[in-house]
């Protein structure tokens, strides 16, 4: 029974830890397109913020570090609270 048990422990802590690898996968592309999108940033960590939140809503990061919006519409057309950009 005991080696059941802990059998089952393994074999759940092997899949979650796989599944958390699949989950993040998408979260380093983002990191890395964002990294790129806020090199130039005044306020650095809220623009990685941002980008990170509409990079996974959105699944695309325009090039550069500024403008270039239209290569990513989802992104481009999300709005604050205030009707703003929300995404830098």
């Amino acid at each position: 029974m005991e080696l059941a048990f802990a059998t089952f422990l393994v074999v759940s802590l092997v899949l979650s830890s796989f599944l958390l690898e699949t989950a993040n996968a998408g979260s380093s592309l983002c990191d890395s397109k964002c990294g790129d999108r806020c090199a130039k940033a005044g306020v650095k960590d809220r623009c990685l913020k941002y980008c990170g939140i509409c990079c996974e809503e959105c699944k695309c990061v325009p090039s550069g570090t500024y403008g270039n919006k239209q290569e990513c519409p989802c992104y481009r057309d999300k709005k604050n609270s205030k009707g703003k950009p929300k995404c830098p």
